[in-house]
């Protein structure tokens, strides 16, 4: 236990330290210029405290005096996950489906309208998983695709009175076509020269939205958009049919529903078929994939493509529910949102990024009564996800696979 602890107080300190010289700035200087130490030290004895006792458990459980009870545990998680994995997908597919049909009938209107932000984010985070996840390409623009999509609908509906179901596959064309533009041009380039010219595409497009007065309205951004319109039976004077205006957000939930479904299956099947693995043999070693007869040329700019594509959707949804479109809703800090939603849920893992969705949009509005170190919590928790966990919350099952393989090949 000595040893254990002499291994590693000195980062523990030192860390402690740096969270100390972190909140001094946040708590310490006030609006009126004045500085004080005792609400930082406060905060920070509190955090030392319960970090501290976590540092204890941690020394005894390396040095092996938790047997007893960690391996009873491991034991009954082993069984458990045995027997989950032997459990037919379709009982807990089913479940899941179920519980996710209830959800806005079983909770209220806050939650609701939080599960739909989740489900949006969804579906562009799996289009990102699709160039970032895949195919190996960092995309640090990904929103300018979704503000293509949104953008699109709003002008098509307000400018020409088109509707919305005519409207959605132009969303997706218009950032399909948005995709190739800034993929073309990035075909040749790798890691973060790719990067730098994928933020410079998603400010391009959010300056053209800012400043293209006569076709986006510019900042002041495009109201009156409408929702989505249902045609449904009518029988009074007549079997005719009347146009029903998606208001409630109940009815609207089950729409971001069922496009992050199908946009799950899109991407899982996407995955396993013949062009997902040629964008993994892309992602792994692009030389080799070329030397192999693998087209890069081609499964790079398809990979955009497709990306963009569930994002225009998400986009023409996104103004279908808001009603209301402006550039501020597709900044740069959209984009680092999104990428670290893919990264901390995990880069090649479906359920990891749904997970990874939920974790940065949901939990926020749980602890949304502690504002102030909201953020805070955010920025340590990337950093420890990080260090201990860097394939993400939920690894992709082939990655664990070569994982436990390893050391047995070693051994």
């Amino acid at each position: 236990m000595i040893q254990e602890f002499k291994k590693i107080w000195k980062q523990y300190a030192i860390t402690m330290l740096w969270l100390l010289g972190i909140l001094w700035p946040l708590l310490g200087i006030h609006p009126d210029g004045t500085l004080s130490f005792r609400q930082t030290f406060t905060v920070w004895s509190y955090i030392l405290a319960g970090t501290f006792i976590c540092f204890i458990f941690y020394i005894i459980n390396k040095s092996d005096n938790f047997k007893l009870l960690t391996e009873p545990i491991a034991n009954t998680s082993q069984k458990l996950n045995n027997s989950l994995q032997s459990m037919p997908s379709w009982i807990w597919k089913s479940a899941l489906l179920f519980g996710a049909v209830i959800y806005p009938i079983a909770t209220g209107r806050y939650a609701t309208d939080v599960a739909i932000n989740v489900l949006l984010y969804v579906s562009l985070g799996l289009g990102l998983y699709v160039v970032v996840g895949l195919a190996g390409m960092l995309d640090l623009g990904h929103i300018a695709f979704y503000g293509v999509g949104a953008y699109t609908y709003a002008i098509l509906n307000v400018k020409y009175g088109m509707g919305f179901w005519v409207c959605f596959p132009f969303a997706g064309l218009s950032a399909c076509i948005a995709g190739c533009i800034v993929g073309y041009p990035t075909l040749k380039m790798r890691g973060d020269y790719l990067a730098i010219v994928t933020l410079g595409f998603g400010e391009i497009v959010r300056i053209i939205l800012n400043n293209w007065m006569s076709l986006t309205n510019g900042p002041n951004g495009i109201l009156g958009v409408k929702s989505i319109g249902i045609l449904r039976p009518v029988m009074e004077n007549g079997f005719t049919f009347e146009m029903f205006w998606v208001t409630k957000l109940e009815l609207f939930y089950y729409f971001a529903l069922g496009l992050a479904i199908l946009t799950i299956i899109a991407v899982t099947r996407l995955g396993s078929s013949r062009i997902g693995r040629a964008w993994e043999s892309i992602r792994e070693d692009e030389t080799a994939a070329e030397l192999m007869g693998v087209n890069t040329f081609y499964y790079k700019l398809l990979a955009y493509a497709m990306g963009a594509i569930f994002a225009g959707f998400a986009g023409a949804l996104f103004a279908a529910r808001m009603r209301f479109v402006s550039p501020e809703s597709f900044t740069f800090l959209e984009s680092v949102m999104l990428l670290c939603m893919v990264v901390l849920g995990g880069m090649n893992s479906i359920p990891g990024i749904i997970l990874g969705v939920i974790a940065l949009i949901a939990l926020p509005e749980v602890f949304r009564g502690l504002e102030s170190y909201r953020m805070l919590v955010f920025g340590s928790t990337m950093v420890i996800m990080m260090l201990f966990r860097p394939s993400g919350l939920i690894a992709a099952k082939r990655k664990k696979m070569m994982e436990t393989k390893q050391p047995e090949e070693r051994g």
